[in-house]
């Protein structure tokens, strides 16, 4: 079997990581403010504990406002107009919080940060620049992508701001976005013309039937809990190591190793998820971890080896869901709803890093650093009891099959011995877009009886 990278097109190669730097370069100056924010508070005018939370978390809430806006803007006007204008209001945003010498600049500049919403459009745009059978290792790179940010964020935010302070952070994430300008316009081939992705792209037709199902609610639910956790202990984490011990010069050296170890320690329980079919038994595993992790970071234990164990296990159940939670996610959306269903998803968790970073904030200014934790912990073990009896998604995947030659009044029949063959268990046919989405069972999919249907494009 040729590898996915040989059956890539050289246009198809430079979108992918045109785009792909420009999500992860995006979400890196949005994450590297994480580490370092709350340790350098003291220095900007008016700073509490609950305006340091809002700082961090407020990007959340214009993204959340505005991506599903700029995506369908995106349609009419243009991908590539809709990303540049977005890079620019993120430019713009970082300037201003790097100027910013008060809390309240920091928060109008986060806000403007987030209110470059063009995660929907980056997806459009690749969906526009890669063929069916290559769309989902595409987005997968766009994924990886993500998580890659994270960990690099976690290691170059506090050394960047123990070198040039936490202005050099804000000036380093311009730069980086004007430098994703030029990438935008020289490297990622021009746009073809726009085409709607029902597996990338919103369905309005089909919001009402995604947002009312019990079972995608309980994973936006967790998305949301995973980043509003995740936003909330970021008040608190950095005071911790530094009463550890570690300058903050070295804090980068201390997430490498925690994040490091805790993504060796997710491997094999991404495989027992994905090969054994255990992926509710894995996800119920990792929020129990985060759970407990936080009861022990907010108890008076968590010094020394304990802060790192606490941390490790965090961070371990954190990576495993960030990877489980789409792969359950796309399992679940019905066929030709999967852009739909993400778009609830991905709003959810942008609303969920809005209250966490508000939520942290608040606890830490009223209760303390360890009522950040226990707060968590307490909304973790919630989680864990509303996953606690959604039904194991079935072993499901998303295929989008041309069309091709096939006449229109052959359509209805088509439907009906597509839904016939064995492994397919959901069929859409979108005439207007000469595409079939199924949801498949791929170890009993009978691949001869598809091809005999949908004969490839000779």
């Amino acid at each position: 079997m040729r590898k996915v990278s040989a059956l890539l097109l050289a246009t198809e190669r430079r979108a992918i990581s045109g785009l792909a730097g420009l999500y992860a370069s995006r979400m890196l100056g949005l994450f590297m403010v994480l580490p370092v924010l709350a340790l350098y508070a003291d220095a900007l005018e008016g700073a509490t504990p609950l305006l340091v939370g809002f700082a961090l978390g407020v990007y959340g809430l214009t993204q959340a406002v505005l991506q599903i806006p700029f995506g369908l803007l995106s349609d009419r006007i243009g991908r590539k107009r809709v990303i540049a204008f977005g890079l620019i209001v993120f430019a713009l945003g970082s300037m201003v919080a790097a100027m910013a010498d008060s809390i309240g600049g920091i928060i109008i500049g986060r806000a403007l940060q987030g209110s470059g919403a063009v995660a929907a459009a980056i997806m459009a745009l690749l969906a526009d620049q890669t063929r069916e059978q290559v769309r989902t290792a595409a987005m997968a790179t766009i994924g990886l992508s993500i998580g890659a940010s994270f960990a690099i964020a976690m290691v170059v935010g506090p050394w960047l701001a123990s070198w040039a302070g936490l202005s050099g952070v804000f000036w380093f994430t311009a730069l980086l976005t004007l430098l994703g300008l030029i990438v935008l316009w020289r490297w990622v081939p021009p746009a073809p013309r726009r085409l709607r992705h029902r597996d990338v792209g919103l369905d309005r037709q089909q919001f009402k039937s995604v947002i009312i199902r019990p079972d995608l609610w309980r994973l936006d639910i967790s998305i949301f809990t995973l980043h509003l956790v995740l936003m909330a202990i970021f008040v608190a984490v950095p005071f911790r190591l530094q009463e550890a011990g570690i300058p903050l010069a070295h804090h980068g050296l201390a997430y490498l190793g925690i994040m490091g170890l805790s993504f060796v320690a997710m491997v094999p329980l991404m495989i027992v998820a994905e090969k054994k079919q255990q992926t509710k038994v894995v996800c119920l595993l990792a929020i129990g971890a985060i759970a407990v992790s936080l009861g022990g970071l907010g108890s008076s234990f968590s010094h020394g080896y304990w802060l790192f164990i606490g941390l490790f296990v965090f961070f371990t159940g954190f990576n495993l869901l960030e990877a489980t939670l789409p792969s359950m996610l796309s399992k679940l959306a019905p066929a030709g709803a999967k852009g739909t269903a993400m778009g609830v998803y991905s709003t959810s968790q942008f609303l969920g890093a809005f209250l966490g970073g508000t939520l942290g904030g608040l606890l830490a200014n009223v209760w303390g650093l360890n009522a950040v934790f226990i707060g968590c912990g307490v909304l973790a073990l919630l989680w864990w009891l509303a996953m606690w009896k959604m039904p194991s998604p079935p072993p499901l995947s998303s295929e989008v099959v041309a069309l091709n030659d096939t006449p229109p009044d052959m359509l209805d029949l088509l439907l009906e011995r597509l839904a016939d063959v064995v492994g397919v268990e959901d069929v859409m046919v979108v005439p207007e877009e000469r595409l079939v989405y199924l949801k498949v069972n791929r170890q009993q999919l009978d691949r001869d009886a598809l091809t005999r249907l949908i004969p490839p494009k000779s």
